[in-house]
């Protein structure tokens, strides 16, 4: 238990039998429960896991500490309770199935940490702590807040982070929420009920997919700051097709938030600002290239080529307009560092910790 709530911890593991018994040992020991879920994995990461969890839950049983709740299914207040899938059926699928047991068994604020070994455990409590305080509803580590955090992140991830940064923006609403691919969460049990988790794409697309929904739910999210953990893992995406999945999946996300929340629920604005911006933007640029291909023939083509850039200027105007609409529409819901810092007893707690360490 952490300041009177229940924490349950969900390990994803799936190619992960070097790194996933270590995640499971370091978790704090204010965790009430460990959900370790294997997602098919071909390699001995179940192996490891059942064998990890046996040593754990046997040393708890002998510290003589009771557990906060019993496990549902077989009552012997387990500490971590091993699922494995039948199938492989993806990162976000594994998450879901954390979410849902963490739920059936009470836990109040649920935490994700990757069995990749790249979240520090030490830095857990920070993770939580928005969320258990009742400041935010989600909360998920950064790893772009800060230049010295990202000091051992490669020039290739930065790029593509911030492009999907940028474009997760777009789609989820919450202009002010940066990494999304951060992996490093914590939820309250009331948002996993608000959420339609059956909707939610099973794939790694999933954390991207997850803050729209989350926006749809109005739930409140934060960032926290961490630093980026590399070892020698190595990741099972395939960069290309995942690009392409995701890029595809914020699109359907983007249209699909404005129309449930501005035009069924109620009608904002921004949805026309981000219409005709679209039709600004895409005919302004269409009539500029057949401008420059009839000037390249040596044709006339001024009138037309200042038609073109009028329609660009006013996609551009409308597409900021639309931003700074949605913007506000969602101010609410999402909660700065730098917010929740200043109202906690007048002190940020961000000088007073120490950097997050791997955990190799």
């Amino acid at each position: 238990m952490y300041k009177g709530k229940r924490i349950g911890v969900v390990v994803t593991a799936y190619d992960e039998a070097s790194f996933v018994g270590r995640v499971i040992e370091t978790v704090p020991d204010f965790v009430d429960r460990i959900y370790a879920i294997d997602d098919r994995s071909p390699d001995e990461s179940w192996q490891v896991i059942q064998r990890v969890a046996e040593r754990v839950n046997a040393e708890a049983e002998s510290d003589g500490v009771e557990r906060v709740v019993a496990v549902t299914d077989g009552g012997d207040d387990r500490r971590v309770v091993p699922i494995r899938h039948e199938e492989n059926r993806g990162y976000g699928a594994a998450v879901k199935t954390g979410y849902r047991r963490a739920t059936e068994e009470g836990m109040d604020v649920v935490a994700v940490m990757n069995g990749d070994g790249q979240m520090d455990p030490t830095i857990l409590d920070r993770i939580i702590d928005p969320v258990v305080t009742g400041e935010a509803d989600y909360a998920k580590g950064n790893r772009l807040l800060r230049p010295e955090d990202r000091g051992d992140m490669s020039t290739f991830r930065f790029v593509g982070n911030a492009i999907l940064t940028g474009l997760s923006k777009f789609a989820s609403g919450y202009w002010s929420i940066g990494d999304p691919q951060n992996g490093y969460t914590a939820i309250s049990r009331d948002a996993i009920e608000r959420l339609d988790l059956e909707a939610i794409t099973d794939q790694y697309g999933f954390l991207n997919h997850l803050l729209t929904h989350l926006n749809v739910a109005g739930c409140r999210v934060t960032d926290v700051p961490m630093t980026a953990v590399y070892g020698d893992e190595e990741s099972s995406i395939r960069y290309v097709p995942f690009v392409r999945f995701v890029s595809l999946l914020l699109l359907r996300s983007f249209c699909w938030r404005l129309k449930t929340r501005y035009v069924v629920r109620s009608f904002n604005p921004a949805v026309v600002h981000y219409a005709v911006g679209a039709v600004g933007l895409a005919g302004g640029l269409m009539g500029l290239g057949v401008s420059l291909v009839r000037v390249a023939r040596g044709d006339e083509a001024v009138t037309a080529g200042l038609a073109s850039f009028a329609a660009l200027l006013t996609g551009l105007v409308s597409l900021g307009s639309a931003i700074q609409l949605d913007a506000e529409a969602s101010d609410e819901l999402e909660v700065s560092y730098d917010e929740r810092t200043s109202t906690t007893d007048g002190v940020s707690d961000r000088d007073d910790r120490p950097p997050a360490q791997s955990i190799e």
